[in-house]
């Protein structure tokens, strides 16, 4: 008898604009002028206890997630991706999981086996809470299901996606033009523009589409004056390339260890910020990478294993720049499967397998019939300059199935000047929740 197919499509969307500005100074930064304060005080989202340790450990899969694409990706340039849009997509398909592949996905992202209930209430307090945290900053996460006419989702996934992801079903005719048009709007709207588009086509033996996005917008705690931005020197890998370099005296949180040298950059109140890591001399940014994924990173006061952040007077420089990445870019590099994408490529060698394998029926809640990804994709984008960052990631997951069975005393001073490749995370102070993971190459 002929097997029968179903098919279903999840796409998570995250997307985010980040705006910095620079602020009052000296025409020449250095000169006897007290340094912008960026110091502050971020009013806690409200975690329990085990929330608050899967967002450490989620931090945990974050990072060695960045080793990992650091590791597969040959290219030597720079990219930006978003681990915490891959958690979400993979926190849906765990609703409807069962047995070792639930298990498998609990691990890996960092909830221990916490069980489907705990996991969708911790997405569920972020998706609510984050956007109140600061006032000054625009967060808006937003949540769809686009569903074939001709399929049904089961009853409880449905009403799970609904409950705490705020994700209500939509009946669309998959086999109409005007159904891309119709998804792709939406992610175009949500993202305010930067992902105009996720799909190249709809396919109409798919049975859904499950969408999410985020949109993050906030001005620097203090913002860059663009007269103060010079053409300056920046050594790359390769050699040395001329870029535009943006510059402020300020008062921020610092911390060096052997590794590496840190500033954290708040946008708003100080409860979102931007932590960059620059490579001491003779480091590379791998040394910098292969640090942050053994060590227990981000809780609100810092990094315990390597020092706490203290107020320093930092005369600072950072590029001017844009990244966008793929990891279809990374795909089928260092695999036999050449239907195989990046993402998944990526996910397995950090321990997920049975979602993705087509033998297995435990993501058996999710439609009538057992699914398994067939598929996964992320894309993403930062903007960097003056009047302001501008941050975005697509993640994609096919799933098929196959019916198988303020201080005013005297600050310490540093220079951190971000002239070579350096390392970036974007997330919220309180949580400590990382939103995007970032490698500046200078190309």
């Amino acid at each position: 008898m002929k097997r029968q197919v179903l098919s279903i499509l999840i796409v998570m969307v995250t997307g985010g604009m980040l705006f910095s500005c620079s602020s009052d100074q000296a025409d020449e930064i250095g000169e006897a002028k007290m340094a912008v304060n960026m110091l502050g005080e971020a009013r806690p989202i409200m975690l329990t206890q085990e929330q608050r340790q899967f967002a450490n450990d989620n931090n945990g899969f974050t990072l060695r997630f960045l080793k990992t694409v650091n590791e597969t990706d040959v290219s030597g340039k720079s990219f930006i991706y978003s681990p915490l849009s891959i958690t979400y997509v993979l926190g849906m398909v765990n609703d409807a999981a069962t047995g070792q592949t639930e298990r498998e996905l609990e691990q890996t992202l960092g909830f221990h086996e916490g069980g489907i209930q705990a996991v969708n209430d911790y997405c569920k307090n972020l998706i609510d809470n984050i956007p109140k945290v600061d006032k000054k900053v625009t967060l808006n996460i937003a949540n769809a299901i686009f569903v074939n006419k001709h399929y049904r989702l089961k009853e409880q996934f449905q009403k799970d996606m609904q409950e705490y992801y705020d994700a209500q079903a939509e009946t669309l005719d998959f086999s109409s033009p005007e159904t891309l048009g119709h998804i792709n709007g939406w992610c175009d709207d949500k993202t305010n523009g930067m992902i105009p588009t996720i799909l190249d086509g709809v396919d109409p033996d798919m049975a859904s589409y499950l969408l999410n996005a985020i949109y993050f917008k906030a001005d620097w705690a203090s913002k860059f004056d663009p007269k103060n931005t010079k053409t300056e020197t920046f050594t790359t890998e390769k050699g040395s390339i001329d870029l535009p370099m943006m510059h402020q005296n300020v008062l921020i949180n610092y911390k060096e260890n052997d590794t590496y040298t840190a500033i954290m950059m708040p946008y708003g109140d100080d409860y979102w910020n931007m932590t960059v890591m620059l490579p001491k001399e003779g480091k590379t940014t791998d040394d910098v990478i292969n640090y942050l994924a053994g060590t227990v990173y981000y809780k609100t006061e810092g990094d315990p294993e390597s020092g706490y952040y203290v107020p320093y007077e930092v005369d600072l420089k950072l590029p001017r720049f844009e990244t966008m990445s793929d990891t279809e870019d990374l795909a089928r590099k260092d695999t036999d499967v050449p239907q195989e994408s990046g993402l998944i490529t990526l996910l397995k060698k950090m321990g997920i397998q049975l979602a993705f394998d087509s033998f297995c029926e435990e993501i058996c809640n999710m439609c009538e019939l057992p699914v398994y990804i067939s598929m996964m994709r992320q894309k993403a984008k930062i903007k960097v300059n003056e009047e302001g960052s501008e941050a975005a990631a697509v993640t994609v997951a096919g799933a098929r199935e196959e019916s198988l069975g303020s201080d005013v005393r005297p600050n310490p001073k540093a220079t951190f000047h971000a002239n070579r490749p350096f390392v970036y995370v974007i997330r919220e102070a309180s949580s400590g929740v990382i939103l995007f993971i970032g490698k500046f190459m200078g190309e």
